[in-house]
């Protein structure tokens, strides 16, 4: 008998275990089903979870094949060649596409109803080629986009003025990777926008503090990934956060990556931009007054998205 809320992991990595480990810690789902190509693995990880039963809220966690993650409510994909040092988002396209063209079919014969949220990289191109590959309606398919980015960003706001970054109110669009770009137009610590704090106190030094700031959000994955090999633990939370977001019918606005139609002029390509999220997905992709600069931003990082799509054939 199927438990609900039902969620499938697809890829038992440190990325998807890292979001497994979170899911079970919040008590967000009542089933999770662990996929895997090593079975072995995912037999393992799912019996070192369970161990932890007394000390959450009530859990069955198993692993399976695609058969037995029928009628899940939700697909988390992670599964994927990892990033590598020096590689960059892009790089990723070609075997990771190749990997999608044998999971997305399975997803859907067994679980047609389930939104899709994928979090493998490059995760824009990933999650238009899992739209199309799957048939399903656009709102269906979410990819975790900025939201991990929109989180660094406020962390290391937050550092630099002292302030709880839950009280940060700032987000990065665009790609999630380096053509990504920080909203500072509209950012705000309470009612004070970042633009006028940092200018009070010098406006030279503060554009340079800005700047700053946007390119350690922008490179510190390359950075962790030089230090310890890869990133899981801030991807692992973002995925939850998305999760609670749709399991729990939050109507939550969020950077996801979602396809983009007639939106400033861009078509046919998935971005993050802020979007309602909400139990069927994707309620409703919000039109924001970007500045110029802003603007500019979005419309190139969604020329560089559509041309590796049209070279991988999708």
């Amino acid at each position: 008998m199927k438990l609900s809320p039902k969620v499938c992991i697809v890829g038992c990595g440190n990325v998807g275990m890292r979001y497994a480990y979170s899911m079970m810690i919040g008590g967000v789902a009542r089933e999770m089903v662990l996929v895997d190509y090593n079975k072995n693995k995912a037999e393992g990880e799912a019996m070192d979870l369970t161990h932890g039963a007394p000390f959450v809220s009530p859990i069955k966690i198993y692993a399976g094949d695609y058969k037995d993650s029928a009628n899940s409510d939700l697909v988390v994909i992670t599964a994927g060649r990892g990033q590598k040092q020096g590689e960059t988002r892009i790089d990723l396209i070609k075997g990771n596409a190749e990997i999608f063209k044998t999971i997305i079919p399975e997803i859907v014969k067994y679980s047609p109803k389930a939104i899709i949220l994928v979090a493998t990289n490059p995760v824009d191109i990933l999650s238009y080629i899992t739209y199309k590959i799957s048939g399903k309606p656009s709102r269906e398919i979410i990819g975790s986009g900025t939201v991990l980015d929109t989180a660094r960003f406020r962390y290391l706001i937050s550092k630099e003025l002292n302030v709880d970054s839950r009280n940060i109110h700032a987000s990065i669009f665009g790609e999630h990777g380096d053509s990504e770009f920080p909203m500072w137009s509209k950012a705000v610590v309470g009612d004070i926008f970042f633009r006028d704090y940092f200018e009070t106190q010098n406006k030279e030094k503060g554009e340079q503090k800005l700047k700053e700031i946007f390119e350690d959000v922008r490179d510190s994955a390359y950075e962790i990934i030089e230090k310890k090999g890869e990133t899981s633990y801030g991807i692992g939370l973002s995925l939850t956060k998305i999760s609670k977001a749709i399991l729990k019918d939050q109507n939550s606005v969020l950077p996801v990556s979602s396809l983009l139609e007639d939106y400033y002029g861009i078509n046919d390509v998935y971005l993050s931009v802020p979007a309602i999220v909400h139990k069927n997905g994707i309620r409703q992709v919000m039109k924001i007054d970007f500045d110029k600069e802003e603007l500019k931003a979005l419309q190139n990082s969604a020329a560089k998205i559509k041309e590796v799509i049209k070279a991988s054939g999708f």
